[in-house]
């Protein structure tokens, strides 16, 4: 309180010349003085607020922790762990049948001094995550495919965390030897606002996504 009383001191001082020394005083120019005054009010009051502290939300996101990728028989696997928690705004529209979806993009491409780089792999993967309110059960099914039950959204939410070994392109898509820059991001997909739930802060809704770059060598 005692700093806090110093620097409006401080900024009443630095604006002292807009505001004159007799304000109700009377003359030709007590027009002039009375904007002088108000505008010196004005400043000081925009001063004090500047210096009042600030409170912000910090944005949740999404944070990519580990990310490698594995040659197999099958092809280019990419085996990835990711740290992820839902904001309430994301919880709430759940429960509203509200489906959040996330998007996985993985892509390699190979330096050419001679030309633009080689885009060797582009490829995505995408997870919805919904809860069905007559089961009571949240449900995940990657690429529009099978979908998985579980009766918590703890257990969902692991599956989306630490997911399967992605086969992200078959053997033959990289020349073996060679090293490739890999860009991979996770983020989550636009969702849409229903009626039902617009009251809801538009920053709940929303993950920061993340990216990762490191360098493969084919095998």
């Amino acid at each position: 309180m005692v700093c806090f009383t110093r620097c409006s001191r401080k900024m009443r001082d630095r604006f002292a010349c807009f505001i004159p020394s007799d304000p109700l005083s009377t003359g030709p120019h007590v027009t002039q003085r009375f904007f002088r005054l108000l505008i010196g009010q004005l400043l000081l009051v925009l001063a004090t607020i500047c210096m009042l502290p600030q409170t912000a939300h910090a944005a949740e996101g999404i944070e990519i922790r580990r990310a490698l990728v594995e040659a197999g028989e099958d092809g280019y696997r990419l085996s990835a762990t990711y740290g992820l928690e839902l904001s309430h705004g994301l919880e709430d529209s759940l429960q509203y049948g509200v489906p959040v979806y996330f998007s996985t993009n993985i892509e390699f491409t190979r330096p050419r001094w001679y030309w633009f780089d080689e885009k060797a792999i582009v490829a995505r993967q995408s997870i919805r995550l919904d809860y069905n309110v007559l089961t009571r059960q949240y449900n995940v099914s990657v690429n529009g495919g099978v979908r998985q039950y579980f009766t918590s959204l703890e257990d969902a939410l692991f599956l989306i965390r630490r997911p399967n070994r992605w086969v992200v392109a078959p053997r033959g898509a990289l020349k073996v030897g060679e090293v490739y820059n890999v860009k991979l991001t996770m983020g989550q997909d636009y969702v849409s606002k229903p009626i039902q739930v617009n009251a809801i802060n538009s920053n709940e809704w929303r993950l920061a996504s993340d990216k990762k770059t490191f360098q493969y060598k084919a095998e």
